[in-house]
């Protein structure tokens, strides 16, 4: 098949301005429980776009691990291509995208890091393969095979037993949003498109022709 052929009709749901919360993180949190209700395969899964100095975008998919008031959390490798980017330029975008629901959530917004409390607690709490796996993986680096891997991994195993400890290298970033859109795919390519944006303390909800 022609993949120019390829066509979907939309027709699940809509999204509204009077249905649709005042706060972007309410309407974020109602859709996500949504979404794992749904049992969509990895729910928390979104791609994360950075911008290299050289003003090359580059993507990626990492899971949330915290969602709040301030901001949208993930972790990873600081030494990695992402956080990088992310030292040199330090905004990003995030995008949601849970094809069963015909939903996209797009976030866009200044990136820290997080506490070396809150990345010291999310790390103690992952199962020990993948505490040993942060010090494996010398992340978007180039390696001969994957034996590196493995061998690096009995390494750290051997080294620190039952408890390693967390890598300076690895924590968690923190996307602090000022924009948020919303996507509900709708019949006749007529969707659904809401967009939030701050101003004076408050949410701006607007409707964008899709």
């Amino acid at each position: 098949m022609n993949i120019a052929d390829l066509r979907k009709s939309y027709e699940k749901a809509e999204l509204n301005e009077n249905a649709s919360n005042a706060n972007p993180l309410k309407q974020f949190e109602q859709w996500l429980q949504e979404a794992i209700a749904a049992e969509v395969p990895e729910p928390n899964a979104m791609t994360l776009a950075t911008v290299a100095s050289n003003l090359r975008p580059s993507t990626r998919v990492v899971l949330v691990k915290g969602c709040d008031e301030r901001g949208i959390v993930w972790y990873t490798n600081y030494d990695s291509r992402k956080g990088q980017e992310l030292a040199g330029n330090p905004f990003a975008a995030l995008q949601f995208h849970w094809v069963e629901l015909e939903r996209v959530v797009r976030i866009e917004g200044r990136v820290e890091k997080v506490s070396d409390e809150e990345s010291d607690a999310y790390f103690h709490s992952r199962p020990l393969d993948s505490r040993i796996g942060a010090w494996a993986s010398p992340q978007s680096q180039v390696i001969e095979g994957r034996t590196v891997l493995v061998t690096n991994a009995a390494k750290y195993a051997a080294q620190f037993m039952l408890k390693p400890p967390r890598p300076p290298h690895w924590g968690g970033y923190r996307l602090v949003p000022d924009e948020w859109q919303f996507w509900q795919g709708r019949k006749s390519r007529l969707h659904d498109r809401l967009r939030y944006t701050q101003g004076d303390g408050t949410w701006l909800r607007e409707r964008l022709a899709p």
